[in-house]
């Protein structure tokens, strides 16, 4: 018996992400055309033996969680979980606190999953290395190559994907920083304050430096390596990577998923999604990595490469967009031009991942992919170039580098 556990995060996370986070929970923000933290459910469902899901983080169970929630356990036939943290506790937190839940039933070992990582997740090899050699914690890993000048100590090239597979014993070393923090919590509070309860602060736990970092050289923690797809999403543009190597997995994994040619059709160029009640104009041009959300409007002789457009959104006749997302229900009017800069890695490096970008340097807004937030409304004949529009905004001239309040 297998279990899952999906670490999503909380509202105060993810604030690279916005605007687009603030519509909808990061986790369910489309990727490839599917919520993002559906791809990871897939691959836990795929893997024999698997029990359940558990996801662990302290977002409020609002309608759109809770709707995913029911529509996954429909699709996958697995008890599907929301567990709600009572305080933002960490990579490790959640999973201590929630023990109990996890080793219900007698699981052999669980998966952990960050929700922020694309990767084609390799959790059946994981598994069968993990029989092959118990060991409490496995961790996936992956080669980068990165520059060092005159490191004073070994550096290596292989580094945590955020996708794990542990033995129940591994919460073991969580509760021995449980008590850790309890005891330097009290040992801090001020002279003749009572120190009976438990120091709020003691359910934080950082899996990767209050346990893996104290573990290591111990024999207890080992790296499957994978050289399948990888990469972090920490902002929109690694979003719109993300898609791209979704798309590309999608050609072994669900070319059901991917739009193809036909007559009378748009011309699809490469990896491209079309939900199914998306209205695309047989002249639009679209790919690659095109992915059109639910409702969306593209109409006659619009050009879309490298971008995503979100639900309910309209592109007018003539429009082109280029490296962008395009907020849900926003309008882009005829002849306008939205257009970023793609930040990719280097495409002749195997080995290359995409960086957790920065916006700003120097106090000034980077190139970066363009982002329309939420009902963003751009009129004819108009340039939006490397810039980032907040929500509700309707826009009456060009706009370049800039951020649009």
């Amino acid at each position: 018996m297998l279990k899952a556990v999906i670490l999503i995060g909380g509202p105060q996370k993810g604030t690279r992400f916005r605007p687009l986070s603030f519509e909808v929970p990061k986790p369910l923000f489309p990727v490839a055309g599917v919520p993002m933290i559906q791809h990871h459910i897939e691959a836990c469902a795929q893997v024999p033996g698997m029990q359940e899901i558990l996801l662990i983080g302290f977002y409020q169970p609002d309608e759109p969680l809770t709707r995913f929630l029911e529509a996954a356990q429909q699709e996958f036939h697995l008890p599907i979980r929301y567990l709600q943290e009572f305080a933002p506790l960490g990579t490790g937190g959640g999973l201590y606190h929630f023990r109990d839940q996890i080793l219900a039933g007698g699981p052999e070992a669980f998966f952990v999953l960050n929700a922020d990582v694309c990767s084609d997740f390799p959790l059946s090899a994981m598994l069968d290395a993990h029989r092959h050699q118990p060991h409490p914690f496995l961790l996936l890993g992956t080669t980068v190559l990165h520059y060092v000048e005159k490191p004073s100590t070994f550096v290596s090239d292989i580094i945590n994907c955020g996708i794990y597979l542990f033995s129940p014993e591994a919460l073991k070393p969580l509760g021995d920083v449980f008590q850790r923090n309890q005891q330097d919590g009290q040992l801090c509070l001020p002279l003749g304050e009572d120190c009976s309860g438990l120091w709020p602060g003691a359910g934080t736990i950082r899996l990767e430096q209050d346990v893996f970092s104290a573990l290591a050289g111990q024999g207890q923690i080992y790296v499957h390596l994978t050289d399948g797809i990888w990469s972090q999403i920490k902002s929109a543009g690694s979003a719109l990577y993300a898609s791209r190597l979704y798309l590309s997995q999608y050609q072994i994994t669900h070319p059901e998923r991917l739009a193809k040619h036909t007559p009378g059709g748009p011309r699809i160029r490469g990896n491209v999604y079309i939900h199914p009640t998306a209205k695309v104009a047989p002249s639009a041009v679209l790919g690659p990595n095109v992915s059109i959300g639910e409702g969306v409007t593209v109409g006659e002789g619009v050009r879309l490469r490298e971008s995503i457009v979100l639900h309910g959104a309209t592109l007018q006749e003539h429009t082109c967009v280029l490296h962008s997302i395009v907020g849900w229900g926003s309008t882009v009017g005829r002849w306008a031009r939205v257009e970023g800069t793609p930040n990719d890695p280097n495409p002749n490096d195997p080995r290359a991942h995409m960086d957790s970008e920065s916006l700003f340097k120097d106090g000034k807004l980077l190139p970066a992919i363009t982002i329309l937030g939420c009902r963003v409304r751009i009129p004819a004949e108009v340039l939006i170039l490397n810039s980032i529009v907040l929500p509700h905004k309707e826009l009456s001239r060009s706009f370049t580098n800039q951020i649009i309040l």
